[in-house]
């Protein structure tokens, strides 16, 4: 009996003890993951705009001037241009107030007329362009998922003078602008969009002046324009779209799906 209760303290005594050493261990694991979160924070590096090399005031950026390198966060100010958006393409055309060293984090009191934010919209436009609003609908946006900063194509869909039975109108389709930069959608601009999929029934573009009357003619036609979202990187222009009608439909269809099936076979 005697044996079997020095053998059940043992037990006991040995489940005690691997209980104390767990909850140690748990208490130390817990002790350096709050040491290396508190590291990380200390430490977190995020990346800014940089110059490529050393200009004057005066100088007008160029995508080519433009890098990002990593800083510690902590040693970063609160007029430090971030990689946040398509910021590289922001600074394009914009002027240096004052002379700025290579490989120091891009302010943005540096640039004349400061952040984007500070002038409206219209601090945004790069030099020559201007911005112009267009209707759209869900569908017409890629389901609202056009933002600012995507790229897009515009397309318009409009009610034309027949060319094969007088007096009468046909439906025609055609590329109007390719590769046409979002500044807002709705009231939001890169400066103030958050995430999410809000509605809006307005997208405003960024275009030269000759672009501008040409969509404007186009909205005047009453006709529809629809947004096709491009991958930014993609700069392919193309240079042969035709203009899309029932006929071109019918005698282009097979053609179409034929190419589709080999670019669908080239990726595999």
């Amino acid at each position: 009996m005697k044996q079997k209760i020095v053998l059940a303290a043992a037990v006991l005594i040995g489940l005690l003890a691997a209980f104390v050493t767990g909850s140690y261990i748990s208490a130390k694991e817990r002790q350096l993951e709050e040491e290396k979160a508190a590291f990380d924070r200390r430490n977190r590096t995020v990346e800014a705009v940089v110059l490529v090399k050393s200009l004057p005031a005066g100088s007008k950026l160029s995508m080519d001037d433009l890098a990002l390198m990593k800083f510690p966060e902590r040693a970063l100010r609160g007029q430090v241009i971030r990689a946040e958006g398509n910021v590289a393409l922001r600074l394009t055309g914009r002027t240096l107030a004052v002379g700025v060293e290579a490989r120091r984090p891009l302010l943005w009191s540096d640039i004349e007329g400061g952040a984007p934010e500070a002038g409206g919209l219209a601090a945004m436009l790069r030099p020559k362009m201007r911005a112009i609003s267009v209707s759209v609908n869900g569908a017409a946006s890629v389901s609202n998922m056009v933002r600012p900063t995507d790229h897009v194509d515009v397309l318009g869909t409009f009610a034309l003078p027949s060319k094969t039975v007088p007096g009468a109108t046909e439906l025609v389709t055609l590329t109007i602008l390719q590769d046409v930069l979002v500044l807002a959608t709705g009231q939001e601009t890169a400066n103030t969009y958050r995430g999410g999929t809000g509605s809006y029934s307005l997208v405003t573009l960024e275009v030269s002046p000759h672009e501008a009357e040409v969509l404007t003619f186009a909205e005047q036609m009453r006709g529809r324009l629809t947004l096709s979202l491009r991958n930014p990187e993609d700069l392919h222009y193309e240079k042969e779209l035709p203009q899309v009608n029932f006929e071109r439909i019918r005698a282009s269809l097979e053609g179409l799906n034929e190419l589709r099936q080999k670019n669908i076979l080239r990726k595999k």
